[in-house]
């Protein structure tokens, strides 16, 4: 237990972007952590099944994965050191002991997203802004006591699908000390878009495992089904609220603005907005191995 727990804060301190002394754990925070993730599994809902996304979609969980609802999922969350996100709709992760990832689950309210700005973006500009809009905020991290950052390049450049509203990108980015050796932790994120906003399934691994873990989240937006009079399609031009910013937004501005499991820094400006880094990192699969363990045992012994 305490070498995980010490191997968690060291993980913690290295990979993510939070203030210096931030991840000192107490005891009483390290067993919020157990406690919050025993009910998290407790609560999980098991694939194969579907599971409603609020009042918006319905997605079609697989057999290999576990569906944790928000009320559990925010707990989780904020035993980890985030604040509240009202965008937070649960999270998913896996059954197998050997696969090491989460996927959070958001809505966000934003209005129709027009997508017509896709047909134009350049890659490269995206990228550069993103670059160019971390290193303006560096400046802002070090007078708060986070560790300035910097942007290596596409994980996954931003791919739009028209007929499907389904947008997909990943960038990777890690402390500017850190060796280029690392392996960062990264978020594979991806959008489907509806009538009143979007949801995102953001998948958050390491980036060596992104080939391999990809295909959850990917399986999970191919799954996932706005209900009648959500869609994207569904849009009335007359009565409906238009979001302020275009879908090229999503990559260099607002996704920023999404909640990953440890504190975030963020902020949008504009259309290619100067932004910071999503900063996030995986729940640890060593915990969701051992609980999955005491569960079995559990069951073994009821069924003895």
């Amino acid at each position: 237990m305490r070498a995980f727990l010490s191997r968690l804060s060291l993980a913690a301190s290295a990979l993510l972007f939070l203030p210096a002394g931030a991840c000192a754990q107490t005891t009483e925070a390290r067993q919020e952590i157990e406690v919050a993730a025993r009910a998290a599994y407790a609560a999980a809902q098991a694939g194969p099944s579907d599971v409603k996304l609020a009042d918006q979609a319905v997605v079609h969980l697989p057999e290999r994965m576990l569906f944790v609802p928000r009320p559990q999922a925010e707990r989780l969350m904020q035993a980890y050191g985030n604040g509240k996100d009202a965008t937070l709709l649960g999270l998913v992760m896996p059954k197998a002991d050997d696969e090491d990832w989460v996927i959070t689950v958001n809505f966000e309210k934003a209005g129709y997203i027009k997508d017509d700005d896709a047909r134009n973006w350049n890659v490269s500009e995206l990228l550069t802004s993103l670059r160019e809009g971390t290193e303006q905020s560096n400046e802002e991290r070090s007078k708060l006591g986070f560790p300035e950052l910097t942007v290596d390049g596409w994980v996954q450049a931003p791919r739009y699908d028209s007929a499907t509203q389904r947008l997909v990108w990943s960038v990777a980015a890690r402390h500017k000390k850190a060796g280029l050796s690392e392996d960062p932790t990264v978020n594979y994120n991806t959008y489907a878009l509806g009538r009143d906003g979007y949801i995102t399934l953001d998948l958050i691994t390491q980036k060596s495992a992104v080939p391999k873990d990809k295909g959850a989240v990917l399986a999970l937006l191919d799954n996932l089904e706005y209900v009648e009079g959500k869609r994207y399609a569904d849009f009335n031009a007359s009565t409906d609220k238009v979001a302020e910013y275009g879908l090229a937004a999503l990559v260099a501005g607002v996704a920023a603005k999404k909640l990953g499991l440890f504190a975030v820094i963020a902020a949008f400006v504009a259309k290619f907005a100067k932004v910071f880094v999503l900063a996030a990192a995986a729940l640890g699969g060593g915990l969701w191995k051992r609980l999955r363990g005491k569960k079995e045992k559990a069951q073994d012994s009821q069924q003895a």
